[in-house]
C-alpha cells in the first residue's frame, strides 16, 4: 500500500500527506518533507501537525459516522462530499504559516485512508493585508488635510467671511495642505513606477560620482536655508556602472534632503563614495555613496522599518516638514532594482548614515 501512495502523492506538486485509517502517516511527497522539515512516515498525524481544525476534518473524513461534521468555510469553493477543505494556521518550515488545507478519503484503490493537501496561501495573504493596510494609509493620509481644508472652506463663507487676516491666514494653510496631497500623490505614482520596473534591471550606464556630484548643487538651497553644510568626500573618482540616472538621482536627493531637514540646524551633511573590494551583500565588489547627517540620530528599534510605507519616527515633525512617509520607500524599489542594497545605521545623538552599496558592474573607465 504505502508504495502505491507514495508514487500517487509524487504526482502532486503541492505538499501532501496520506494516512491510514488509523490516523497515521504511511506516505509523504517531497513537498511535504520540504515544508515540515522531516519524513514523518510511521507517525501518529497528530504529532506532525497539531492543528485542531484540521485533526477534527481528518476524524470526520475517515470516520464520519463517529466525528461531528466540520462547518464548512463559506469563503472556499464547497468541497464534494466526504471532502473537507479548510483555512488554518500553524507553524512549519520555521515559520508561521496561513494554508487552505484540503482533507479527503484515499482513493479506494489504494485502500482506507485519508490525504491532507496543503496549500501555503501565506503570501497572498500577507500581500492582501498590505493592500489593506496601504488603501486604508492613503485614505488617511488624504483625509486629514481634505477634512483641515473644508472647514476653513466653511468659516471662510460664514464667520470669517469679511475677516481679512483669518482669510489670508487659511488660504496659507489650505495652500500648504493642497501641496502637501500634491506631493503626497506625485509619491504615490512614483512608487507605483518604480514597482512596475523593479524586476528589470537597468540596461543604461552612469557614472556615479558625476551623478552624485549633481545633485549636491541641487539641494544647496535647502542646505542654505536649514544653515546646514555639505560636505563631500572621494566624487572626484570616474565611477561606471549599469544604472537609471533618473531614479539614481532620486535616490540621492531624498537621503541628502532626509540629512538636512532631520540634521538639525547649523549642522553638517558628509556624503562620501568609496569602493567595496567585496561585498559580502553583493557577493563581489560594489560601490557605496553614504550620506551622513549630524543630527539627534533614530532609536534602534525604529530603523528596520525605515523602508516601509508611510513609516514615520515623528509623524508630526515629518508632516510638519513636508514629508509623505513614502520616500525611504521608493529608494528601496530602485536600490532593489539595482541590485543594490540600503544600509541604516544610527547612534541616538550621533546622528544617521544611510548607504546606498550598489554593485560595481564593470570596471572603472
Amino acid at each position: 500500500m504505502t508504495r502505491r501512495v507514495s508514487g500517487f502523492l509524487n504526482g502532486v506538486p503541492v505538499p501532501m500527506l496520506a494516512v491510514d485509517q488509523n490516523s497515521r502517516v504511511v506516505a509523504v511527497n517531497p513537498a511535504a518533507i520540504s515544508l515540515f522539515g522531516q519524513d514523518p512516515v510511521g507517525r501518529p498525524f497528530i504529532t506532525v501537525l497539531r492543528q485542531p481544525a484540521i485533526v477534527s476534518a481528518l476524524d470526520w473524513v475517515l470516520n464520519p459516522d463517529a466525528s461531528p461534521a466540520p462547518v464548512p468555510d463559506p469563503a472556499l469553493p464547497t468541497p464534494a462530499d466526504g471532502v473537507v477543505t479548510l483555512r488554518a494556521q500553524f507553524g512549519a518550515d520555521g515559520r508561521d504559516i496561513i494554508a487552505e488545507v484540503t482533507v479527503a478519503p484515499l482513493p479506494s484503490p489504494l485502500g482506507r485512508g485519508a490525504t491532507i493537501a496543503v496549500i501555503d496561501r501565506s503570501v497572498a495573504e500577507e500581500a492582501e493585508q498590505m493592500r489593506r493596510d496601504f488603501v486604508a494609509n492613503v485614505s488617511h493620509e488624504l483625509k486629514t488635510p481634505l477634512t483641515a481644508m473644508i472647514g476653513f472652506i466653511d468659516t471662510l463663507r460664514g464667520p470669517a467671511r469679511d475677516d481679512a487676516r483669518a482669510r489670508d491666514r487659511f488660504l496659507n494653510i489650505m495652500e500648504r495642505e493642497a501641496g502637501r496631497m500634491n506631493r503626497l500623490i506625485s509619491d504615490l505614482l512614483s512608487l507605483s513606477r518604480v514597482q512596475a520596473e523593479e524586476r528589470r534591471r537597468p540596461s543604461g550606464k552612469v557614472d556615479l560620482a558625476a551623478l552624485v556630484r549633481n545633485v549636491v548643487p541641487m539641494m544647496m538651497p535647502v542646505a542654505e536655508a536649514a544653515d546646514v553644510r555639505i560636505l563631500t568626500e572621494g566624487l572626484d573618482t570616474k565611477i561606471r556602472l549599469p544604472g537609471d540616472p533618473d531614479q539614481l538621482t532620486q535616490v540621492f536627493q531624498n537621503l541628502i534632503e532626509n540629512a538636512i531637514k532631520y540634521g538639525g540646524t547649523g549642522g553638517e551633511v558628509r556624503v562620501s563614495i568609496t569602493r567595496l573590494t567585496y561585498e559580502p551583500l553583493l557577493r563581489g565588489p560594489g560601490w557605496a555613496v553614504a550620506v551622513q547627517d549630524s543630527g539627534e540620530g533614530i532609536e534602534e528599534q525604529h530603523l528596520p522599518r525605515l523602508t516601509e510605507r508611510f513609516y514615520r519616527v515623528d509623524t508630526h515633525r515629518a508632516r510638519t516638514q513636508g514629508g509623505t512617509g513614502l520616500g525611504l520607500s521608493i529608494v528601496k524599489h530602485i536600490i532593489n532594482r539595482h541590485r543594490g542594497r540600503l544600509r541604516i545605521e544610527s547612534t541616538r545623538g550621533q546622528g544617521s548614515r544611510f548607504t546606498v552599496i550598489l554593485p560595481e558592474g564593470m570596471s572603472r573607465g
